[in-house]
């Protein structure tokens, strides 16, 4: 098997060749892009999905590095104690966490309209899935010291700004923004001491996610009037972003930050010409 180069030709030397990254879900755009890139690194793969099996089967056909898919619901502390049960009978330790997995409804809801119930469906697949998640690494950690390790989350620049209509989903991003990144920072080096946490905050990324978003294309142009380029971002612009903080030869003295990977965006108009 040839290793993925559609999205991936060239590596950056991150000097992850000897490591183990579990990347939480693996089946979606920008988790798929992450494999690849991990992949032209040679670092060794555990790919986690929860129902959509087939982009994760199909990846394993196009990648030639070790690796091992390993179904889960995150939001199952069950389950996720069974994922990382799993990862480790095929890998000794694991050095990376990338969290990735979560939802975005493309329905605008203002928050006066929104219902509890998907209130807490939101914050129990982006926030309480990370919790979970980050918790059984660093469990891990506990049980396996070693100097260094990295967990690169996922965020959004929903966690930023704010997203009108998904309020649910702003809360949860930036809860793991701010409140889990520069509060694993400080614990993750009691477990290992060159331990780094970081986060990338996608904007608007070319993604089955964003399908519904981007086929819009007024909203295209009142996205893009708030961008410095104005242009959406393609998967691997952030997985070239989440390999850089993953890998302690590129990254090893940044911790706590946060990367918004959304072609400048702000909080305000930059282009006021647009309709």
């Amino acid at each position: 098997m040839q290793c993925a180069t559609s999205l991936w030709e060239k590596t950056l030397n991150a000097e992850l060749n000897d490591k183990c990254v579990l990347i939480t879900g693996a089946s979606g755009g920008i988790g798929l892009a992450v494999a690849e890139a991990l992949a032209a690194e040679r670092a060794k793969l555990v790919l986690h999905y929860h129902t959509q099996a087939e982009p994760v089967r199909e990846l394993q056909q196009r990648i030639a590095v070790p690796n091992v898919a390993v179904p889960a619901d995150l939001r199952d502390e069950r389950q996720v104690e069974r994922m990382f049960a799993e990862a480790l009978s095929a890998f000794p330790r694991i050095d990376v966490l990338v969290v990735n997995a979560g939802i975005f409804r493309s329905e605008s809801v203002p928050l006066h309209e929104m219902t509890a119930a998907q209130w807490r469906e939101t914050l129990d697949a982006d926030l309480n899935s990370a919790f979970l998640t980050c918790r059984g690494f660093l469990r891990h950690l506990a049980d396996d010291p070693r100097e260094s390790a990295a967990i690169v989350l996922v965020g959004s620049t929903a966690g930023l700004f704010g997203e009108a209509g998904h309020a649910d989903y702003a809360a949860a991003k930036a809860a793991m923004v701010y409140g889990l990144t520069l509060s694993l920072k400080n614990e993750i080096v009691r477990l290992a001491p060159r331990g780094r946490v970081n986060c990338v905050c996608p904007g608007w990324t070319r993604t089955p996610m964003a399908a519904d978003g981007l086929s819009d294309p007024a909203l295209m142009l009142r996205v893009q009037a708030t961008m410095a380029l104005q242009k959406v971002a393609e998967p691997r612009d952030v997985a070239a972003a989440i390999v850089f903080l993953a890998s302690e030869r590129l990254s090893g003295h940044i911790s706590g930050a946060v990367l918004p990977i959304a072609g400048g965006m702000e909080g305000r108009l930059l282009h006021p010409d647009a309709p």
